[in-house]
């Protein structure tokens, strides 16, 4: 008989990003900021939240480096499996999400599990706000985390040139995580994954929006849970992290 787990919130975090946009040999997750690498922090978060299980996503090359230096070194006791990424990312992702949804039989059922899937790059994200979002995935289904924009967005033609301006009221910044019910995500990523070509797919909302017909819900974020991209993001998180030692 197929074994059933209930009221699980399980985290996904990718962390199988290159480095190529910082100029850098080292994996922007891999990237000390105050005697840490960035993908500790998010990890800590995790793991002293009420998340029951961490599946963390890496390149292959990475697998070693990063039980070693990260899981072990760091002693994360809910990082039941890192799994190797693919290409993309929604192949990551639905790498993750596989490793999820069966044990080793291919007999497990999973019932009332909240997928929290989350940028290994983005460390500044807070207990408050994996709170946020489990409060709104139990009510709708899928939320993301998000702020309001606040500057004007231009919409542009392929020469540089203003074409519009939408209403930046009606305009959000998506962060992560990005929160859902299994059943959602995974019949999403099926959907998506049976296609022959996929393009323009950014993040898991996407997903969810194209491949299926739930409705997205936006989760009060933060303006500091910031996505590590450049050199200039690394400064921002070191006085975040210095502005949060001074206050503990």
């Amino acid at each position: 008989m197929a074994k059933v787990q209930e009221n699980r919130n399980i985290a996904i975090v990718l962390a199988g990003g290159s480095g190529s946009r910082m100029n850098s040999d080292v994996p922007k997750q891999y990237m000390k900021v105050c005697d840490k690498p960035i993908l500790y922090y998010a990890l800590k978060t995790f793991e002293e939240s009420f998340i029951d299980e961490i599946i963390l996503v890496v390149s292959e090359k990475d697998l070693q480096y990063c039980k070693t230096n990260i899981v072990d070194k760091y002693d994360f006791k809910k990082i039941s499996k890192i799994v190797v990424g693919g290409k993309e990312r929604y192949n990551s992702v639905y790498n993750g999400l596989q490793a999820i949804a069966t044990d080793k039989d291919n007999q497990i059922i999973m019932q009332d599990i909240n997928i929290f899937i989350h940028d290994g790059a983005r460390p500044c994200v807070t207990t408050d706000i994996l709170e946020r979002c489990l409060e709104t995935v139990k009510r709708t289904c899928a939320c993301v985390a998000a702020v309001p924009v606040k500057d004007t967005i231009k919409i542009v033609d392929e020469s540089g040139y203003a074409i519009s301006t939408p209403d930046r009221n009606t305009l959000w910044q998506i962060q992560t995580p990005q929160v859902f019910s299994f059943e959602v995500i995974k019949n999403a990523y099926d959907n998506l994954m049976h296609l022959v070509t996929i393009e323009g797919i950014t993040d898991d909302a996407m997903v969810v929006e194209h491949y299926s017909d739930v409705k997205v819900k936006m989760v009060e974020g933060s303006y500091d849970n910031i996505k590590v991209t450049t050199q200039g993001d690394i400064e921002i998180v070191k006085l975040y992290f210095k502005k949060k030692m001074i206050r503990n």
